[in-house]
């Protein structure tokens, strides 16, 4: 069935092969293509009045589809006549010189003299409409066959090739392998490598060197860690509920969830799944129903005396916009309360998604129910080998003293109360029955403590009970159905409005595109199942998009967060649809998850194929002819260069200083932040008590995240407040950024760390102190310039404090803490401010 009246004729890959570029006058006198050429002018000046909302239609007038736009018209005219634009009202228009002219003067557009004649001619060529090329489902095109064949490790630079060829560019050289190293590092774990696994790589002189590095690099742990990074802003997780009370909210179980489903490389379709619908699988595991969490990570608003009902439903909203931003990049908000001004979105089909959504149990409630007490597989285990061994340990303790309660009330009224902690006099001055639990357990653990004869039970016993509250299982807000029975009618909300309701819907999907799976319940589940369809035109290229972007700084499709008819065109379409198609094909490899052949969906095989590309290994170096030809590198005919993600920034930094802790899971940590001593109206203090020991040095992932107040110095760096989803973050470059590195307590500590880290492991010489401390943060060995200007530093450091021991030992031990036995205070002091230099390096902050 052909929808929204678009005729779909002709290759498809007629459509995709479009370049993503402003029409120029050579084109006029060439085919004119709707997708490429008319429709850009359309959803820029002309659809917010003439497009899908038939609200706010003018004139009765539609042009985005070619039976509303060659229709005749109430006052009788006809806007596109094809093949004749001197009959079309809308050529008529856009060249008239009066008040009748289109777009209007209060309108702010103006269509430039080349767009009215490419609109004239289309017309005159027929006025052939296409469907939007993200609306087809892709179809994997052939491989093409550039010029240059040698460059090519990979499919992908066979279409990189060719546009570079069509361009009249060359590719650049291949990066050295210091640059690869630290590079695929940064890309696939977030962290620098260490030394030993450069330096293996670099000696290492087979021809699959490079692949062996990089199979290496994603076989670690902390690969899970740094792309949960990005899904954790699409999923708007945070510790907190949001709203001006914006208490805590325990939910970091969905966020361990997500680092172990990546670090499994589970398919990118299962990981939908479970997220949307875990919970309506048959018999969900534990996993499974936390994994539904993804959805829980909307805001509840916890001040007294709001409406429950209009937050659920603020949450139901949220769910629908999210979902479609982060599996479809739709703008599907837009259609909340109208119907979408360019795509063809209606409100009523939001709100029939809004119906599948719309079922849960959970309603702004301050405990964030329905929740799902969880342990892992291994912690239930545990937990039931340690009630085991208490439950035996009381039967000893028993037969030890079968009467001991009787005996530890004879030693209360016995004992001489005014020799006792005064906790326990507290306790013993209470009626016996008033006590609370921990008053008894507190009295119990002291009058047992005296008798000699069980004291080694009673130590087993306080132990096994430590160890069980570090197992209790902690509760996650999940994904619930309601009951049959107790279904919830879903209304349009006229103009969004939850309490003007307007006429009913039923569950269903916009008719844009394929519809949900038949025979089936129109629930999450049938929702998640049709996003992973392989008739989904979007998904795979989203997703694929996202991770090309991640790589190399800016997407095939440069408007990640939208797709549709207002989107950007991607650069390389064939590229996107054969790496899109590629994505959801099984991999020739045996899965690591059992059954035969490889597996669908396989995220690592995608960033392993992009990441092994020539396009990827060229060097970031741009003369300044190619600059000003490709300032973005959106032809990619050099290397990935640009800033590190705010997590990586600070991860970075304690990973070359030795600080970084590598406990992985559990709650969030709270390192140190500047304290303003503010109280939120309705909720608790800003301030929040540090962390310490090896929390204080987790990596940022696992940073307690408030979204009235984030991470100041994170936020620095661009990281999102997490209220909503964030498809992206902005690269920006302010002073602010300098100071954070310069003076934050976490930068001065790893200044201070990475001093000590030089001394103890550098060598006996300034050089070689120098040559080491660099390659720790850069990977490179240092230019022979750059060995001279340290060491001058250095000398010049050491010289000054040599005078001022006080100083000396300030700059080194505040706020790390005293130096080792036996390091010179002086020397500390002298190597501290050459590692803040080298930690402040624009090299540091940027993937080169």
């Amino acid at each position: 069935m052909i929808r929204c009246g678009f005729a779909i004729v002709g290759s498809l890959f007629v459509l995709v092969a479009m370049v993503a570029r402003a029409p120029s006058q050579a084109d006029l006198a060439g085919k004119i293509q709707y997708a490429r050429d008319i429709q850009p002018i359309f959803s820029t000046n002309c659809l917010v009045c003439h497009g899908p909302d038939e609200k706010l239609r003018k004139g009765g007038l539609r042009l985005d589809l070619r039976e509303t736009a060659t229709k005749k018209l109430r006052s009788g005219m006809t806007a596109i006549v094809p093949g004749k634009p001197q009959e079309s009202e809308m050529v008529v228009r856009i060249f008239s010189k009066d008040t009748d002219r289109m777009p209007p003067a209060k309108s702010n557009h103006q269509l430039k003299d080349t767009e009215k004649e490419m609109l004239k001619r289309w017309v005159a060529q027929g006025a052939e409409y296409q469907p939007h090329w993200a609306f087809v489902a892709p179809v994997r095109p052939a491989v093409p066959s550039p010029k240059n064949k040698n460059w090519a490790r990979n499919p992908i630079d066979s279409f990189v090739m060719t546009r570079l060829e069509a361009e009249g560019l060359q590719p650049a050289l291949e990066a050295d392998r210091f640059t690869l190293a630290r590079r695929v590092a940064l890309d696939l774990t977030g962290l620098p490598p260490t030394l030993e696994m450069v330096d293996r790589f670099v000696k290492d002189a087979s021809p699959d060197a490079y692949e062996k590095y990089v199979a290496e690099v994603l076989a670690l742990p902390s690969y899970g860690e740094r792309w949960a990074q990005v899904w954790l802003d699409l999923a708007r997780y945070a510790d907190s509920n949001g709203y001006a009370e914006d208490q805590p909210r325990t939910i970091w179980k969905f966020r361990d969830w997500v680092i172990q489903a990546i670090n499994d490389n589970m398919p990118y379709d299962r990981f939908t799944i479970e997220q949307l619908a875990g919970d309506l699988l048959p018999n969900p595991s534990p996993e499974q129903l936390i994994a539904t969490a993804f959805h829980r990570n909307t805001l509840t608003n916890t001040e007294g005396g709001t409406n429950d009902e209009e937050f659920r439903n603020i949450a139901v909203v949220d769910r629908v916009n999210t979902t479609f931003q982060v599996w479809m990049g739709l703008t599907m908000a837009c259609a909340n309360c109208h119907s979408h001004k360019f795509d063809p979105l209606s409100q009523e089909e939001y709100f029939q998604v809004f119906a599948i959504l719309n079922q849960t149990q959970d309603s702004d409630q301050g405990d964030n129910s329905p929740n799902h007490p969880y342990l892992t597989a291994e912690q239930a285990s545990k937990r039931a080998a340690l009630e085991k061994e208490q439950a035996e340990l009381q039967k000893e303790l028993a037969k030890l003293r079968p009467k001991l309660d009787e005996e530890q009330a004879a030693w209360e009224k016995e004992v001489a109360k005014d020799k006792l902690p005064k906790n326990l006099q507290a306790i013993l001055n209470q009626d016996a029955k008033k006590r609370n639990p921990q008053q008894k357990e507190e009295l119990a653990n002291y009058f047992r403590s005296t008798l000699a004869d069980i004291e080694p039970v009673h130590k087993k016993m306080l132990n096994v009970k430590a160890e069980l509250a570090q197992l209790q299982p902690v509760p996650t807000p999940i994904m619930k159905e309601l009951p049959d029975g107790k279904k919830r009618t879903t209304k349009i909300h006229v103009r969004g409005d939850w309490l003007n309701l307007g006429k009913e819907v039923k569950p269903g999907v916009p008719a844009l595109f394929h519809p949900l799976p038949e025979g089936v319940p129109a629930d999450r589940l049938a929702l998640a199942k049709w996003l992973v369809d392989r008739r989904n035109p979007l998904t795979a290229r989203v997703a694929v998009n996202r991770y090309w972007e991640q790589i190399f700084g800016v997407g095939l499709v440069e408007t990640p967060e939208d797709f549709g008819l207002r989107s950007k065109l991607p650069t390389h379409p064939e590229l996107l649809d054969w790496l899109a198609v590629e994505f959801q094909s099984p991999s020739p490899q045996p899965s690591p998850r059992g059954g035969e052949g490889g597996m669908a969906w396989d995220v690592k095989k995608l960033l392993r194929l992009i990441v092994t590309s020539a396009a990827y290994r060229q060097t970031s170096k741009v003369t300044p002819a190619q600059y000003e030809r490709d300032p973005d590198n959106r032809l990619f005919a050099r290397g990935p260069r640009f800033r590190i993600s705010a997590e990586t920034v600070r991860d970075q930094a304690l990973a070359v200083s030795g600080l970084l802790s590598k406990k992985m899971y559990g709650p969030s940590a709270k390192p140190p932040q500047p304290k303003f001593g503010l109280t939120a109206a309705f909720g608790p203090g800003t301030d929040w008590s540090d962390s310490s020991g090896e929390d204080k040095y987790r990596r940022g992932l696992y940073t307690y995240w408030r979204r009235t107040t984030p991470y100041p110095s994170m936020v620095t760096f661009d990281a999102p407040t997490r209220t909503v989803c964030a498809v992206n973050r902005p690269r920006t470059n302010t002073p602010l950024q300098a100071l954070v590195t310069l003076n934050d307590p976490c930068y001065v500590e790893a200044a201070q760390a990475l001093a000590r880290r030089i001394l103890k492991e550098g060598g006996p010489t300034v050089e070689a102190r120098v040559e080491h401390g660099f390659r720790l943060c850069l990977i490179r060995p240092p230019r022979p310039e750059e060995v001279t200007k340290l060491v001058e530093l250095y000398q010049k450091a050491r010289q000054e404090y040599a005078g001022r021991p006080r100083g000396a030992s300030q700059i080194a031990t505040e706020p790390l803490g005293p130096l080792p036995a036996g390091m010179d205070a002086v020397e500390a002091a002298a190597w501290t401010v050459v590692s803040n230099v080298l930690l402040n390096l624009d090299e540091m902050f940027a993937k080169r």
